[in-house]
């Protein structure tokens, strides 16, 4: 183990001794980095962000893709990592064994496992198969050092299973069983927060705040919270913004006008000729004729749209085929027109 490697893990456990931090969820490496430099303390992975990340759906990157990238954020950064490690990527104790001593390796500070099995009819681990496969994962840990943080996580509210004192009693299993930090991921009422902090103390418990949230991060603080996290949310707020200027800018074109009026245009070249000119760019969905998220104007991708259209007429030998650089000139200015 590198000192590197050390120290990270070193300052996080430090962390979690008192005060309460918030711990983000970068999802590659820049994510990571621009966490890092807006000053936040350590980070942690998020199975959900990685996974959108490879088109998969969460819990679909299997341990090997899981295990590569959690080397890549653990060495981006000189911020301690948390692993988002779901349930151990294996049926058995043993194989959780296995997997949590791969993960180890990758140099992150932190690592979970959880009690979700994946099965919609049976979504929770039978609770002594999940003790079995936490001290598992404790026993990994200590064969290689003892420093990495390992957090306990019970499933029961994000997996329809809503019952406290049923998540309670497993949170307190695995804290028995080795865990450092417990996690329930979906408790959100004072009442809730405030029985499991309790209920596992003296050892800290992480909160997640995915969504807005009716608490400060100082009142989630004097509840006792020692951590939160965010999980996917900062990735669910990426694609967001992704999908509001892709929308957007796919309507700046016309891709669908372009493609039903022009691209398939008629056999008969006066037919097509007059479809192109009746043809008008569609108004932009924002004001000022720009896509200010992508810093793009109408214009140009209007030109550019036409000009293709053009290029294929040309190399198609398509009856006036000169006359379109006249009408993409027309149909730029009367896109900037539409403001």
């Amino acid at each position: 183990m590198s000192s590197t490697t050390a120290r990270k893990r070193s300052a996080f456990r430090n962390l979690h001794a008192q005060g309460c931090f918030v711990l983000p969820n970068p999802w590659d490496v820049g994510s990571a980095r621009m966490l890092e430099g807006l000053g936040f303390k350590a980070l942690a992975s998020t199975s959900s962000g990685f996974a959108w990340s490879q088109g998969r759906p969460d819990g679909g990157v299997g341990r090997e893709a899981v295990l590569a990238h959690l080397r890549v954020i653990a060495d981006a950064t000189d911020l301690p990592v948390n692993a988002d490690f779901e349930s151990g990527y294996a049926s058995t104790p043993q194989g959780v064994a296995e997997s949590v001593r791969m993960a180890v390796d990758t140099g992150v500070a932190g690592l979970s496992i959880e009690d979700s099995t994946g099965k919609p009819d049976e979504p929770l681990r039978p609770i002594g198969d999940a003790i079995a496969r936490m001290r598992a994962a404790r026993a990994a840990i200590d064969d290689a050092g003892g420093d990495t943080l390992l957090v306990g996580r019970a499933e029961n509210f994000i997996v329809g299973r809503p019952d406290l004192a049923d998540t309670i009693t497993r949170l307190k299993a695995y804290a028995e069983a080795g865990a450092d930090c417990l996690y329930a991921p979906g408790v959100r009422t004072r009442e809730q927060i405030t029985a499991v902090v309790a209920a596992v103390a003296p050892k800290p418990f992480n909160l997640l705040v995915a969504s807005a949230s009716e608490f400060s991060l100082q009142e989630i603080a004097a509840m006792g919270v020692r951590r939160v996290s965010v999980g996917g949310g900062l990735a669910r707020a990426a694609w967001g913004g992704f999908l509001r200027a892709a929308r957007a800018l796919a309507q700046a074109i016309g891709v669908e006008a372009a493609r039903d009026r022009l691209l398939l245009r008629s056999a008969d070249p006066a037919e097509s000729m007059q479809a192109l000119e009746g043809w008008t760019p569609p108004r932009l969905p924002i004001g000022g004729g720009e896509l200010v998220t992508m810093g793009l104007r109408a214009g140009p991708l209007v030109a550019a749209t036409l000009q293709a259209i053009q290029q294929q007429w040309v190399a198609e030998d398509f009856p006036d085929a000169s006359r379109v650089r006249i009408i993409a000139e027309e149909k730029v200015a009367q896109a900037l027109r539409a403001r």
